[in-house]
Parts: C-alpha cells; sequence; structure tokens
C-alpha cells in the first residue's frame, strides 16, 4: 500500500492486527503488536520453511507504519500440526537387497530379508514436512502481512483520534491559562509600581527628600523584570502552531517529533514565566499550565 492510500490523520504508534491464511492445508497466524519508539523498528520471527520470504515481509511494514517498535510473528495457528510424509528411499533399498542377495550366494547362507526387517533397516526410510512452492509462500504470506498490517494502522488511526480529542482539551486548558497569564502581569506590574510609590512616599515623609528620576527609573526597570508579554505571545503562537501541525498529520507526514520539540518551547517559555512571576496566583498558574504540558508531553511520545 503507498502513503497516499492510507487515511489522513493523527496516528498512535500503539497498535495490534493479526491475519490468517493457508499454504498446503496447514493453517497459519500472523500477528503485528506495535508500541512507541523513535525509529522504525521491526522485529520478525518467521518459521524456517518461510525464511526466504524475509526481505519480501520486510518490504511490507514501511507501507503501513512510519515509526515504533513492531514485532511481527508468523506461527502455526492453534492446534494445527503439518502432516510429515512418509519417504523410502529406493536405492538404498535396492542396496539392502543387493547386498543380501549377494551375501547368500557368496557365503551359502541361509535366509530371506523380509519387508518388516528391511523397513526398520538406517536410511531406508524418513519422514518430510510438507514442501511448499517459494513463490506462492510469498504471495500468501504477504497478503496475509498487509492484511494484519491494514488492522495496524486502522487501531492507531482510532487511537490517534483519542489522542487528538485530549489534545484539544488540554490545550484548551493552557490557551486558558495564558489569557490567565495576560490579564495577571498588567495587575503584577501594577502593583510594582504602586508598591515603589509607597516606598517614595515614606522616604519622602522621613527624610523630605524624593527623587522623582530615580523612583522613575525604578519603576521602569520593575515593569521590564515583570513584563511577560513575550513569553505570553510566544506562547500563543506556540499554541497555534501545535493545532496546526496537528491537522497536517498523514502518514507522509509524522507529527510527533515536531509536537515533542514544541512541547519543550512551550515549557521553556512557561519556566520563564514562573521565573519572572513574583505573584502567587500567577505562579501557582505556571505551576498548572506545566503540569498540563507534562500530560500533553506523554501522550506526544506515543504520536507517530
Amino acid at each position: 500500500m503507498n502513503q497516499a492510500e492510507r487515511a489522513k490523520g493523527l496516528r498512535s504508534m500503539t497498535g495490534f492486527g493479526n491475519a490468517a491464511f493457508e499454504l498446503a492445508g496447514i493453517a497459519f497466524d500472523v500477528e503485528v503488536r506495535t508500541v512507541n519508539h523513535r525509529h522504525l523498528d521491526l522485529r520478525l520471527k518467521l518459521p524456517r520453511q518461510f525464511s526466504h520470504c524475509e526481505a519480501a515481509v520486510r518490504a511490507c511494514v514501511p507501507g503501513y507504519l512510519g515509526r515504533g517498535k513492531v514485532d511481527l510473528n508468523v506461527n502455526l495457528a492453534s492446534g494445527a500440526t503439518p502432516v510429515a510424509q512418509l519417504e523410502i528411499d529406493d536405492e538404498v533399498v535396492r542396496q539392502y537387497v543387493e547386498a543380501a542377495q549377494s551375501m547368500g550366494t557368496t557365503y551359502d547362507v541361509p535366509g530371506e530379508l523380509d519387508i518388516s526387517t528391511l523397513i526398520g533397516m538406517p536410511g531406508v526410510t524418513r519422514f518430510v514436512e510438507p514442501g511448499f512452492d517459494d513463490e506462492e509462500v510469498t504471495r500468501v504470506l504477504c497478503a496475509a502481512v498487509e492484511e494484519a498490517l491494514a488492522k495496524v494502522d486502522t487501531a492507531r488511526v482510532t487511537e490517534g483520534a483519542a489522542i487528538l480529542k485530549d489534545f484539544e482539551g488540554r490545550l484548551a486548558r493552557v490557551a486558558g491559562l495564558v489569557e490567565g497569564f495576560a490579564e495577571r502581569g498588567d495587575t503584577v506590574r501594577e502593583a510594582a509600581r504602586e508598591r515603589l510609590r509607597k516606598r517614595a512616599s515614606q522616604l519622602e515623609i522621613e527624610t523630605g527628600i524624593v527623587d522623582e528620576a530615580r523612583l522613575h527609573q525604578e519603576i521602569v526597570i520593575a515593569a521590564d523584570r515583570l513584563d511577560i508579554s513575550e513569553e505570553i505571545a510566544r506562547l500563543r503562537s506556540h499554541i497555534e502552531q501545535f493545532h496546526a501541525i496537528v491537522a497536517e498529520a498523514a502518514p507522509e507526514n509524522m507529527v510527533g517529533r515536531r509536537l515533542d520539540f514544541l512541547l519543550q518551547e512551550l515549557g521553556r517559555e512557561a519556566n520563564t514565566v514562573g521565573s519572572k512571576a513574583n505573584d502567587a496566583p500567577l505562579a501557582h498558574d505556571v505551576v498548572e499550565l506545566k503540569t498540563e504540558l507534562e500530560r500533553i508531553r506523554e501522550q506526544v511520545q506515543n504520536v507517530e
């Protein structure tokens, strides 16, 4: 399957899919399990008689999975037992018979070599596993593998939709906290200005001296130190980018790593706001914001 044939949307890296197939009357099962991983890491287990198909099976996987740790196992179906075929080595039988006749003639030894004795002689009989046509094995096996992979992809899309819903709720909470920062930031700066004015007034009462220029300078410095407007602007921008990246999610456009990087940037801005926040309510909301970001980050770790 090519990328264009797969459904668009956010994908989880967790999924499961299975399929079954039959060859020479023998039933086999295919199981594919995936979990999160930085890259595509495939662990493949095939029956010995299918080992020649490994390259073909591996080539099927990238058409359905872009990232994740993948366990792909092909086994005999439960209760299935290959029926071994009994083969007789006619050449070995001929040699035994001729040797027996020659010994009887040469050494004048009485007796006959009967079937029950002959069949027990080493090399006369052997049981062999059923044989498979290599081309048919590859065709049937790969079809079953693709069926299982398609189910995995569907499961990953379904879980991705649940993750997206979680993102939307948490990002709404994050956006609300950021807007609260903007409102509280003005209050914090004004409170700082008022504290400086009161201190200047107290000094004037005590000393009769007031330095308006120095007061103005301190107010400006305090306002600048407490100003979180740039951080708020970047937080708003990052939230918009997060929504935009999620909307672009598609098989050919895996977004997990980009979202992870963007969350690091959101966390960095939150830390800066927290370091500037000389205000208990604002500091509390920063903790809430970082908690929400951590919960989003946990989910992002499972996004393809």
